[in-house]
């Protein structure tokens, strides 16, 4: 028994039919808006959405932020593990009586902080830089705390340490500005 040769495969010419290409489309679910208002292209960008529009409303300054927030984190970073008695110096006036490692551990803590926020400056994900930007707001208000509690417990209030804690304030504020803007749902035209 020989077997016979199978015939050509002729291509089906409803493929090319824009109509029912179209059909297609629409049972597949794709090419309509969703909720939101997004033409998704495929079945992929729709289940993993697309994080092109984000890239269009950036709030305004918010990479500058970010830049200023990484570059400053890394200094203060650096400072605390090469002067760490320098350091404390500035904020509470006195010298550190005991050894310096604490304030080489919260400088090691800050440098971890600080490559979170060189990773959220180059990320263009909406979700990285919004963790990026809750990671520094818990830094302040966890700073503005225990500073404040460290000097009430010391009964001092240096001018050095006024400033830390108005700047804390101001940088929590800015930082949970620009994640309350990243969190807003845009509004539809």
């Amino acid at each position: 028994m020989a077997s016979k040769p199978h015939p050509p495969l002729m291509k089906k010419h409803s493929q090319t039919d824009l109509i029912s290409r179209l059909k297609s489309r629409k049972i597949l679910g794709v090419g309509g808006e969703d909720d939101d208002g997004e033409v998704h292209r495929s079945k992929i960008s729709q289940m993993l959405g697309n994080e092109m529009k984000f890239a269009m409303r950036e709030p305004i300054g918010l990479r500058v932020w970010i830049l200023i927030s990484a570059v400053g984190f890394t200094a203060m970073a650096l400072m605390a593990l090469v002067f760490p008695n320098q350091c404390y110096e500035v904020v509470f006036e006195e010298e550190l009586s005991t050894t310096s490692i604490s304030v080489r551990l919260y400088g090691g803590a800050l440098l971890s902080l600080a490559i979170i926020m060189w990773n959220g400056l180059y990320t263009a994900e909406k979700i990285v830089i919004q963790w990026t930007l809750l990671s520094e707001a818990c830094y302040f208000a966890i700073q503005f705390l225990v500073t404040s509690v460290t000097l009430i417990e010391m009964g001092i209030l240096p001018n050095a340490a006024i400033l830390l804690l108005l700047s804390r304030v101001l940088f929590l504020v800015v930082t949970m500005a620009y994640y309350y803007h990243l969190g807003r749902r845009p509004k539809k035209v």
